[in-house]
């Protein structure tokens, strides 16, 4: 990672700037994302999401979003995880940014929200993503056919995981 870039969580205030970098990145994401509508790719789509209940960071370089990790359906209580998503435009990728990145979420996930594990799924073929999963932790769980509904068809994704602290919950 260079060190013009920086990471920080997301604000509401941020949608106009997801909405320019999700268009920028959308014929490269297509083979990883689910089917879109044209809302998505506007800043009121991406203001919805960025109020959605989950939790993003974004990696800046040059005024633009070059970089997301989002944290979703967190889950507190017994499970304390979440699922983690994550993606880097191309013009930026091969820099280290997405490991950077889900370095700072995974910090965050475990000490400021006090989760206890995060999940993850890649393609079959994402080796990139799968050796930042590698990088950062994150172990080889399983496979699931037919996981998620990518690029039109059921894809099969690798499930991986990262425990992060053995600590009991706090009691209700």
């Amino acid at each position: 990672m260079d060190t013009e870039t920086e990471i920080r969580e997301a604000r509401p205030e941020d949608a106009a700037a997801l909405a320019r970098a999700v268009l920028r990145t959308r014929a490269h994401m297509r083979p990883w994302e689910p089917y879109r509508t044209e809302h998505y790719y506007t800043a009121e789509g991406q203001a919805e999401r960025l109020a959605d209940g989950g939790r993003r960071w974004f990696a800046w370089a040059g005024g633009e979003i070059v970089a997301n990790a989002t944290l979703s359906g967190i889950v507190m209580g017994p499970l304390r995880g979440a699922s983690l998503g994550y993606w880097v435009d191309p013009a930026h990728g091969g820099r280290g940014l997405a490991t950077a990145l889900v370095r700072v979420v995974t910090d965050a996930a475990r000490d400021d929200m006090g989760l206890h594990r995060l999940a993850a799924g890649t393609l079959l073929d994402n080796h990139a993503s799968q050796r930042v999963l590698a990088k950062s932790g994150f172990e080889r769980i399983g496979t699931a056919p037919r996981y998620l509904h990518i690029d039109g068809a059921w894809r099969d994704h690798h499930l991986f995981q990262l425990i992060l602290h053995d600590e009991d919950p706090p009691r209700a």
